[in-house]
């Protein structure tokens, strides 16, 4: 009776292992497509989401994803770019800051940009950014602009968010540690949700 016990109990451990083994195979490979694509369509605001910066200057990651923006901006596919990132651990000026500054000196009027400079994470720079564009927009249909491997992630917590949202990543190459970082955020914050998920991250 024991042995017959203990091997249903190992077929249904084996089983939900099995299941989640697959969920997390998913979604890397959503997360792996989403990195591909870049759903780009007219907007009421380009989002940069934030990376780190050195005194005001741009890390080549936060640079990648300003010019990427600004390129877009130039197109006419928003009247506005919102840059985000607060301040990290030792940080003089805020990420936001930072990209305005190199979109101003990029030639974009200072009209045309707005700035924020609390969020610490994902969620936060998007939840914040959200209430920005509902102020300075007619809509609140925002172009997310971000690295590939982050793709899935900003678009599902815009849509957690009620943005309507599309995602144009940059050019940059995500790297296998990347994607499967993002796979385990993604996998992780559907379950629990985005918002708490950015209380424990």
């Amino acid at each position: 009776m024991i042995f017959l016990a203990l091997r249903w109990t190992l077929r249904i451990l084996g089983g939900l292992i099995g299941l989640v083994v697959l969920y997390v195979g998913i979604t890397f490979a959503q997360v792996w497509w989403a990195s591909r694509q870049d759903s780009a369509v007219p907007a009421s605001a380009i989002i940069v989401m934030g990376a780190a910066q050195w005194n005001g200057v741009p890390s080549p990651v936060l640079k990648g994803r300003l010019d990427h923006a600004f390129a877009r901006y130039s197109r006419g596919d928003a009247p506005i770019i919102v840059v985000t990132g607060g301040k990290q651990t030792g940080d003089a000026v805020t990420q936001g800051y930072s990209g305005f500054k190199y979109l101003r000196a990029l030639g974009v009027p200072e009209s045309a940009i707005r700035i924020e400079v609390e969020g610490t994470n994902s969620f936060e720079e998007l939840s914040a950014s959200s209430v920005i564009v509902r102020d300075a927009a007619a809509s609140d249909t925002v172009l997310i602009v971000t690295d590939p491997y982050h793709a899935l992630r900003v678009a599902s917590i815009a849509d957690e968010l009620g943005m309507d949202a599309s995602v144009s990543p940059t050019g940059a190459q995500s790297t296998l540690q990347e994607l499967f970082r993002e796979t385990i955020a993604v996998a992780i914050g559907r379950v629990v949700g985005y918002r708490r998920l950015s209380t424990v991250t």
